[in-house]
């Protein structure tokens, strides 16, 4: 069974393919080969490895296959891929071997693929947001004087304007941004810290080893690891969350302003009925409400994620693994559809 971003036809309602391959198995192995490659290689410039053995693992692994059947019985037995994603590294470094994975753990590897996704992801939210925010202003400034009838409670209040309307659909847009660039440093930063969290298998060249693998990665480099600390994966939930509840008043307001009767907003490319010609139906509109609503349900999993008992947790972690890439494609989607959705719009103020 498939789920609505990648089902065959609910995909058309629901995929948006640049975020999807964000949060690919593709791009996941991507994350852990890069963080073993960045590994060995500070390894050997700590002289914690011999360097040319080093720089011989990091090439291996950089070009290397995996056996996926493998790591999927491995993940199956272990709760994690990176023993078996380790064991096949190592086979194929042979001479080299000593340079692999020698004093980090499952979770730096798992962790640090996860930060360099959601280091993406924010990128392309935060490019999206920019893009909205352009589209949003060409309709404040097309059609921002016109009349319109504000309502309070669902209710006829006093009359307004058409860019009052849009304002708070359009302000947020650069809160979010702000947000993102002010909590990018706390999301997106390597994981580096051995069995327990403390680096010790490093000794005293950690310090060394971690700001190597950080600049090369692109990554923060925190002053230790935060395998049992998920405040940024939290933050960065949030974030998405906050973004499509945005969207989703955007897209409730405009399915009532599309109502038969009221018509404050003419679309065009709506949906049509099977049953009634006569019908053009919001959809772009109603998919920002249904994912806003998506993505609050998801937070509260995340939120759950945080208790993680004593030095890491087998439990809290997996869960951030079912949830994570789909509140991210939620998001991309409904950027990409309120965009599309400010495209559509030819008319916005009371119907002459």
């Amino acid at each position: 069974m498939t789920d609505v971003f990648d089902h065959p036809w609910l995909g058309g309602l629901f995929a948006d393919p640049d975020m999807a391959a964000l949060w690919s198995p593709d791009a996941q192995l991507a994350g852990m080969r890069a963080f073993e490659a960045a590994f060995s290689r500070a390894l050997g410039r700590a002289g914690l490895a011999d360097s040319a053995q080093a720089e011989a693992a990091a090439q291996v692994i950089e070009g290397m296959s995996f056996d996926m059947d493998d790591l999927s019985k491995g993940t199956g037995q272990d709760g994690v891929v990176v023993p078996r994603l380790v064991k096949q590294i190592k086979a194929a470094a042979g001479d080299a071997a000593g340079a692999v994975h020698k004093g980090a753990t499952s979770q730096d590897v798992i962790d640090t693929a996860t930060a360099l996704a959601m280091r993406d992801t924010l990128a392309l939210v935060d490019a999206r947001l920019g893009e909205l925010a352009d589209a949003l202003e060409g309709l404040s400034d097309r059609f921002g004087d016109r009349p319109l009838m504000g309502r309070t409670r669902m209710q006829a209040a006093t009359e307004i304007t058409v860019a009052d309307r849009i304002a708070p659909w359009l302000l947020p847009l650069a809160d979010h941004r702000a947000r993102i660039a002010e909590a990018r440093p706390r999301i997106a930063r390597l994981q580096l810290g051995g069995a327990s969290g403390d680096r010790k298998d490093l000794g005293d060249k950690a310090g060394t080893v971690a700001a190597d693998m950080a600049a090369a990665l692109g990554l923060e480099n925190p002053p230790r690891a935060w395998h049992a600390m998920r405040d940024g994966v939290a933050e960065f939930a949030g974030i998405l969350s906050l973004v499509t509840g945005t969207l989703g008043k955007m897209g409730q307001d405009i399915a009532l302003m599309a109502q038969q009767g009221i018509e404050e907003i003419a679309l065009s490319g709506g949906g049509t009925s099977s049953a009634m010609a006569h019908k053009q139906n919001p959809v772009l509109a109603e998919l920002l409400v249904t994912l806003a609503r998506f993505n609050a349900v998801q937070l509260s999993a995340l939120h759950q994620a945080t208790v993680h008992e004593q030095e890491r947790s087998g439990a809290a972690w997996a869960l951030e693994w079912m949830v994570l890439p789909h509140m991210a494609q939620a998001t991309g989607r409904a950027l990409a559809a309120a965009i599309r959705l400010a495209g559509q719009v030819k008319r916005i103020g009371k119907p002459e």
